[in-house]
């Protein structure tokens, strides 16, 4: 800093005011100190400057997967956000393991991050202990809209997308349904999607067999599996939800090899929308979610409290919308 201000022409602590708080200094000194910065290479040390503070501008962003591009969207909301405020983002992924989320959280928070965004809404017992105990550092979770979060969350319901599905299936004179999706053992977003569209069919009348309930392993193979086995288990399906979209375009394929007619024979359904889902013959119908805003939200809570303006509400409910194309 000091090698700053002497190719500045200004004091240290007139190079800290223009770094820290730039409106405290004239345009012209905040113009001089930057070239002066990067005529010398200077990095400012944030998690020195952190110390006395107790904040940095570092954000964590854990998700269950770096492979799912299901993620990619949110991610790319919160980097726009963050990048307009100088905020840094850091991801990790926690392979599906809350364990490990856990052991990620509590590296995180040893950095001093002043936000964590979690995709999780479920954790283990000491996960959510360390994020209490350190009630300066935001906690934001995206995955579902649970009614009492650790700190803040910012999602939708996947009871409700699921239901809504179920809605529009029966709307359109399907009658004999089935569902698949990931294994649910530790998702509890794809469980409430499944409870909400096996409930709202059960309203309607109308049931689900547990023999057409299919939990299988993630990609097209297994979407094309799925269909292949709910349909030699009941030739007389007409309709199957798969809450995923790559699944969901499995089962299309599949459905073409086996000569089946879609939506006319079988009427598939997904979950989350990409170009993937809108260029499948038929093009799928699905759920879609509003992904990229979930993140710019989630930033813009992150940013709101370091600033201490955050007045928000605890849940923040962005809805979904069923998309209705060729496949039903």
């Amino acid at each position: 800093m000091k090698d700053v201000a002497r190719l500045a022409g200004v004091s240290p602590m007139t190079v800290s005011r223009a770094m820290r708080a730039p409106g405290m200094v004239s345009p012209e000194t905040q113009e001089r100190v930057r070239l002066a910065i990067e005529q010398s290479g200077y990095v400012p040390n944030r998690v020195a400057g952190s110390l006395s503070s107790n904040r940095t501008t570092l954000v964590a962003l854990i998700v269950p997967s770096l492979r799912n591009a299901l993620y990619a969207e949110m991610i790319q909301g919160i980097s726009d956000v963050l990048g307009r405020h100088d905020f840094q983002l850091m991801i990790s992924d926690c392979g599906y393991s809350l364990e490990q989320e856990e052991k990620l959280i509590a590296a995180y928070v040893a950095q001093r991050v002043c936000g964590l965004i979690l995709h999780n809404t479920r954790h283990t017992p000491r996960a959510v202990q360390i994020l209490k105990n350190n009630h300066s550092i935001t906690c934001v979770e995206t995955g579902n809209l649970v009614s009492n979060p650790i700190d803040i969350a910012v999602s939708y319901s996947n009871y409700a997308a699921g239901a809504a599905m179920a809605g529009h299936l029966a709307g359109r004179g399907y009658r004999n349904m089935g569902f698949a999706s990931l294994p649910v053992r530790n998702n509890d977003r794809l469980r409430e999607r499944r409870r909400g569209f096996i409930t709202r069919l059960r309203k309607l009348g109308l049931s689900v067999a547990p023999s057409l309930i299919l939990e299988v392993e993630p990609g097209l193979k297994s979407g094309a599996q799925a269909l292949g086995q709910i349909v030699d288990t009941d030739p007389s399906v007409d309709a199957v939800f798969f809450a995923g979209d790559v699944l969901a375009a499995g089962a299309v394929f599949e459905c073409q090899r086996r000569g089946l007619a879609v939506p006319d024979r079988i009427a598939v359904a997904a979950s989350d929308d990409n170009d993937l889902m809108q260029h499948t013959i038929p093009p799928l119908t699905t759920v879609r979610f509003p992904r990229y805003e979930i993140g710019v939200r989630s930033a813009e809570a992150i940013i709101a409290r370091s600033m201490d303006r955050y007045a928000g509400s605890r849940a923040v409910d962005l809805g979904f919308d069923v998309i209705q194309r060729g496949s039903t």
